[in-house]
């Protein structure tokens, strides 16, 4: 018998006869609050279920269906989600930093106001996702962001060497320092490699260095 429980109240959301939630048709469950840090979630159907709030650190969802899940606020720092299904999830708010989303699938996805710092999306599906998140030091290599909002999204040091953001919208998005080599940038054009940096200072004139009275 496996009990998941609210991670603040302890109230028991539900209880399965089973030995692992490894594989478990979860589809439509309701866990707003869950507790479920470090658990093997591997293969978990999560679609439309409402995981608002929960508690995923360090989980294994390797494979999971979380397609139309609601994750809203959820934290789910250092979780492994490689091959993840993500269509349509809706990510406001969540915290997914150090996660491991390679080869994963967001089509469509919310995750605006995430806090992504040093996640790893590379080769995911990330086109028509709502971006506008922290993905500083995010590794982005290779990601299809073909259409993408990354509206005010900070890319400091990300790695998006070989990332397709044709159509993408990159509106005050910040870049400094991130690696661009390969990639094709919001006009279908193929970007040469270098690091975005910081502009030069202007340098005074001899004559400017005298106080004006």
């Amino acid at each position: 018998m496996i009990e998941i429980k609210h991670r603040e109240t302890g109230e028991v959301l539900l209880a399965l006869d089973v030995d692992s939630l490894a594989g478990q048709r979860l589809a439509g469950a309701r866990l707003r609050g869950a507790s479920l840090a470090g658990e093997d979630l591997s293969g978990v159907d999560f679609s439309n279920s409402d995981l608002r709030l929960a508690d995923l650190t360090g989980a294994v969802l390797v494979g999971a269906q979380l397609n139309a899940c609601c994750l809203n606020g959820a934290v789910a720092d250092g979780a492994n989600l490689h091959k993840a299904n993500l269509t349509d999830a809706k990510l406001i708010n969540i915290s997914l930093v150090r996660a491991d989303l390679t080869c994963s699938i967001l089509r469509y996805a919310e995750l605006t106001g995430g806090k992504l710092t040093g996640a790893n999306f590379t080769d995911s599906d990330l086109s028509m996702t709502g971006l506008r998140a922290n993905l500083g030091d995010a590794v982005l290599a290779r990601a299809d962001m073909r259409g993408a909002d990354l509206t005010d999204a900070n890319l400091r040091g990300a790695n998006l060497t070989g990332a397709n953001m044709k159509g993408a919208t990159l509106t005050r998005a910040d870049l400094l320092g991130a690696k661009v080599g390969g990639a094709i940038d919001a006009h279908g054009h193929k970007l040469a490699s270098f690091s975005a940096k910081p502009a030069p200072k202007p340098q005074r004139r001899w004559w400017q260095i005298w106080p004006t009275a």
